[in-house]
């Protein structure tokens, strides 16, 4: 493990810096705190608002009409299976949330390219693979391994392991490993459904398209709002709290889910 060379800890790095340069700041920046601060209380409720508008999406499933549609049809259906794979993606809270965690901290479009696509080189591989070879993991529990992907994105951003450990976790190889699980979790609801073996290549290939798709859509979405706020003076004093309420999102799902499977 390497100390020093990862963006994201030098980003994190810069929280607490940017932290005591604002508390010395001149009062100016102190007079813009009410607007700041409100801006920040919108972020933690729109994140808390995607936790509660799931509502029963906890279990991250297909929607219902969607389900049946997988169940009944038979042959190859790529238009129809790239628009599901795309509205599970945008839909995935919880894909939606470690994706946020990944490129908190990352600038320049180089760093954000490469995490992200070893985050769907990861997904990718086991999507495919899980359905085609019919491997499946119980839901509940990848779906706790996905709750804790994001709780452990948020820790890193947060600067936890290398107060607590001294070290800095290789973020591309821990990006790459949660791709896994994620995969894990698309093919684990996929199997569920037993989707027909007529066309399920071609089929699988396309909702393996429509996820891509709908990753780049929430991406956009997510650097045009991070791009908005990073202008703010508020960043750094406020990046904190903000993973801090992705990390109990995390462990929200993760409690959800192992509840599930306790009980089930």
């Amino acid at each position: 493990m390497r100390r020093h060379d990862d963006p994201l800890a030098k980003e994190a790095g810069l929280t607490a810096a940017g932290e005591r340069r604002q508390r010395q700041g001149s009062s100016p920046r102190r007079a813009r705190r009410p607007r700041l601060r409100r801006s920040t209380a919108g972020l933690l409720a729109a994140l808390l608002a995607l936790l509660c508008f799931a509502g029963p999406a906890f279990g991250h499933a297909v929607a219902q009409g969607d389900k049946g549609y997988i169940q009944e049809v038979s042959g190859a259906r790529p238009v129809a299976f790239a628009y599901l794979g795309a509205k599970h993606m945008v839909t995935g809270y919880d894909h939606v949330l470690f994706l946020l965690g990944v490129i908190f901290f990352l600038y320049r479009m180089r760093d954000i390219a490469l995490y992200v696509s070893l985050f769907a080189v990861g997904h990718s591989t086991t999507m495919l693979a899980g359905v085609f070879f019919e491997f499946g993991i119980d839901s509940h529990l990848i779906d706790a391994i996905i709750g804790f992907s994001i709780v452990y994105k948020a820790l890193d951003n947060m600067g936890a392991y290398q107060r607590w450990f001294g070290v800095q976790p290789d973020t591309k190889l821990a990006t790459l490993i949660f791709g896994f699980c994620h995969g894990f979790g698309l093919s684990s609801k996929i199997l569920d459904y037993e989707i027909s073996p007529d066309g399920l290549l071609a089929n699988l290939l396309a909702f393996n398209l429509g996820v891509e798709i709908g990753q780049l859509l929430a991406l956009g979405a997510i650097l045009i709002a991070m791009g908005y706020w990073r202008r703010t003076a508020g960043f750094l004093r406020h990046a904190y709290s903000v993973n801090a309420a992705m990390m109990s999102a995390g462990f929200m799902l993760m409690g959800y889910q192992l509840t599930g499977y306790l009980v089930t």
